[in-house]
């Protein structure tokens, strides 16, 4: 059989059949090889990975020092950190938690400090706005915290409040009623007419029905009790908290004029500004010690540490801000820091 096959030409070898695909066959199979292939890359869990190959790779390349020798790999759970799991639950309200439940925060817990050491080991926190205000926000608690350890007697106190009372100077207050004549309903005539009617209330009780009758309704109330300067501001505006707190009790008095209108005025009760008694404010005075304490202790905080740290800052004269335009009024904004 051998020599039978050497005496054949080449083209006579024999040969294995192999079958070939249908028509259509391979088209289908390089179809869902490529959908496979583009279902895989659009996984986040695979973005994710890629990411931190490249993170960790790059981390690896740049940063020779070695590794610090404290134990990074090592996670403590605590009797503390689990009474503080629990208690953080239980204030929003929810009913005790089961075992699973617990477990699972125990385990979500551990994920996000192992998370946490990742991304600092590979300088995640560098650069990073928010991080640094978050940081520094705790900084800034760590103050008021050491500001709450103490605890002032009551003559400290006392003696405080001597040199502050101003801030606790509590404002005139008033109680009135008012009749209102709207420029809507009468135009250019509310103030004459309110004039006019000034003199017919004058011999009559100011609670009267019949007096009511003489005004317009008023979207408003038409008696006030125990009103501030600050709160007719903003109910009545400028002008008219201006004029109300110079008036005398007892008769009717105006045309006043508001953003609403014209107002005829009756002051049952004027009580003038004061300085309140201590007793009167303790609890008030004792919370804006700890803050002006607060104050104390971030301050001497910050001028210690800036100390340790020479700032320059370019001349603001020559940065051009000419380009610059204001947010939005919708915009948020970020309050500035004092």
């Amino acid at each position: 059989m051998i020599d039978a096959l050497r005496g054949r030409e080449p083209e006579q070898m024999p040969y294995t059949e192999i079958a070939l695909p249908k028509a259509g066959q391979h088209a289908t199979t390089k179809g869902k090889s490529t959908r496979w292939w583009r279902g895989l890359l659009n996984e986040p869990l695979v973005h994710f990975l890629a990411v931190g190959a490249i993170l960790f790779g790059a981390y690896g390349i740049f940063n020779k020092e070695p590794e610090s020798a404290v134990d990074g790999q090592r996670i403590e759970i605590g009797a503390n950190d689990i009474r503080q799991m629990v208690l953080a639950w239980l204030a929003q309200g929810r009913s005790p938690l089961t075992p699973d439940q617990l477990q699972s925060l125990i385990d979500q817990k551990v994920t996000e400090e192992i998370l946490f050491r990742e991304g600092m080991a590979l300088g995640l926190d560098r650069n990073d706005e928010i991080v640094k205000r978050r940081i520094a926000q705790k900084m800034d608690f760590l103050a008021a915290d050491i500001a709450a350890m103490q605890e002032p007697e009551k003559a400290e106190l006392v003696e405080w409040f001597s040199r502050n009372s101003q801030r606790f100077a509590l404002p005139p207050r008033a109680s009135f009623r008012q009749l209102y004549f709207s420029p809507d309903k009468r135009g250019a005539a509310a103030r004459s007419d309110a004039e006019a009617v000034l003199p017919v209330v004058a011999s009559k009780r100011p609670d009267s029905p019949e007096v009511a009758t003489l005004a317009d309704p008023f979207i408003l109330r038409t008696y006030y009790r125990n009103g501030t300067p600050d709160q007719m501001l903003k109910e009545f505006g400028p002008a008219f908290a201006a004029e109300l707190f110079k008036l005398d009790p007892g008769v009717w008095r105006g045309p006043i004029q508001s953003g609403y209108g014209w107002h005829l005025v009756w002051i049952d009760v004027m009580e003038p500004g004061r300085i309140p008694a201590f007793e009167e404010v303790e609890a008030d005075v004792k919370a804006a010690w700890h803050e002006a304490r607060y104050r104390e202790v971030k301050r001497a905080a910050l001028d210690e540490m800036r100390s340790r740290y020479t700032v320059n800052v370019v001349p603001l004269d020559t940065v051009d801000l000419s380009d610059l335009r204001p947010a939005p009024e919708n915009a948020p904004s970020e309050p500035v820091s004092q």
